[in-house]
């Protein structure tokens, strides 16, 4: 095992994925050779996992729900599963993010729906008590704030997780499952101007009002968003 860690990319474009690689970095704080890039929308995922310290999967477009799938979105969630039955069995620690917890929640079991989008902005987020014991989550304060806008969520904490976080959005924020699997609803990597310039790629995708993007836009700036850099920083030294 090497002391570089993984970041798995599921973003068909390549700008908000160079982007996200550039946040997980900063909020990790590793050195950019520190950091592997893996674009699995064009690249299955590698066999030598176990040579990375840990795994961080960004997020993604693409959701579980989704009614019709291409072969190639049908491959990179079989291949999430794959890395995520790694975390699972403690094979390498394992941070999935965004459309990433879907894929886990659904591996254990557990119904992903569309009752519980998130508006596109900070969210105050709730740690529950396991999540305020947790090896991961115990450094954030037991109310934080993070960056959120998805389509779909957790119904509820799949069979075998134990859920961390929590919000009146979306009930199932954060869990940990297996022996080094975590999973996050929210964003942990971005800054509010990496967040806004992520809003810009993705604009017309649903997320928000296009027309209304300055003023979204503003309002994510209001953010402070430090506690989930904490928490990539305290990934960063578990894996470690």
């Amino acid at each position: 095992m090497t002391g570089r860690l993984l970041y798995v990319c599921a973003r068909p474009q390549r700008e908000a994925a160079a982007a996200e690689w550039a946040s997980f970095r900063d909020g990790l704080g590793v050195a950019d050779d520190d950091l592997v890039h893996h674009d699995l929308v064009r690249e299955p995922l590698p066999g030598d996992l176990e040579r990375y310290a840990g795994v961080v999967v960004g997020g993604s477009p693409f959701n579980v729900t989704d009614p019709d799938k291409t072969e190639s979105q049908l491959r990179l969630e079989r291949d999430l599963e794959s890395l995520a039955s790694a975390g699972l069995d403690g094979r390498t620690r394992t941070l999935f993010t965004c459309f990433g917890i879907g894929i886990v929640t659904r591996l254990l079991g557990g119904v992903v729906s569309l009752d519980h989008p998130e508006d596109t902005g900070p969210a105050e987020i709730t740690l529950t008590d396991d999540g305020t014991r947790d090896e991961l989550f115990g450094v954030l304060d037991s109310r934080f704030v993070a960056l959120t806008a998805h389509k779909e969520g957790a119904v509820r904490v799949p069979p075998g997780a134990v859920l961390l976080a929590r919000n009146d959005a979306c009930p199932v924020q954060a869990y940990r499952a297996g022996a080094a699997l975590w999973a996050t609803q929210f964003h942990p990597e971005p800054t509010a101007d990496a967040f806004v310039a992520r809003m810009a790629v993705y604009r017309a995708a649903g997320y928000f009002d296009a027309e209304a993007f300055d003023e979204v836009a503003a309002h994510v700036r209001t953010a402070s968003v430090e506690q989930p850099t904490l928490l990539l920083r305290t990934f960063a030294a578990l894996a470690a």
